[in-house]
């Protein structure tokens, strides 16, 4: 169950969802704008090893914008800090991304119950499209959990994504034993 605009209110109410900055205009029928943070970053490598840490190169989105090319991966973050403290976040691109050819994640659309941080966003092009620091980039979709939590996200030993950032956070599959 999708939770819809007026139980969104009544979470964020409760404390279960803080969104920062939060702006009622971006609340939907069942879903909140969120928008691009101002820092994009690229890997550094050509070739990238899943069993090592891949560095990558931070910069800032010009105030004219930045032109995105395709065949390249480029993590941005959100402009919004988020915390879900009892429903599962769902990050998806907004119509109006995906009509110019921005496609905002590759695989990690699903946050935990217990995820809060920004979201880091695996942004591809069909084309050289140029985007904005600010302008809406993806919508933020929350799901009732059926059962009991044994342990949520920001309480795991493991957690790989848990430190606070206003930047975007590079894989850290080369944390997992493989």
């Amino acid at each position: 169950m999708i939770l819809s605009d007026k139980r969104i209110l009544e979470e964020i109410d409760k404390g279960t969802i803080l969104i920062e900055p939060y702006d009622r205009e971006c609340l939907g029928t069942n879903s909140y704008d969120v928008h691009l943070g101002k820092h994009l970053a690229i890997y550094k490598d050509e070739i990238l090893d899943a069993r090592s840490h891949n560095e990558i190169e931070h910069f800032e989105i010009p105030e004219e914008g930045f032109v995105l090319q395709p065949n390249e991966l480029y993590l941005g973050v959100t402009l919004e800090y988020t915390e879900t403290h009892a429903h599962v976040p769902f990050l998806e691109g907004k119509s109006s991304t995906g009509r110019l050819g921005i496609d905002i994640h590759a695989t990690a659309g699903k946050g935990d119950v217990g995820f809060c941080n920004t979201w880091t966003l695996e942004i591809s092009v069909t084309r050289p499209v140029r985007v904005y620091a600010g302008m809406p980039i993806g919508q933020l979709i929350y799901f009732v959990v059926e059962g009991d939590i044994e342990r949520v996200y920001n309480a795991k030993q493991n957690a790989k994504y848990n430190e606070r950032t206003v930047r975007p956070v590079e894989s850290m599959m080369w944390k997992n034993k493989f």
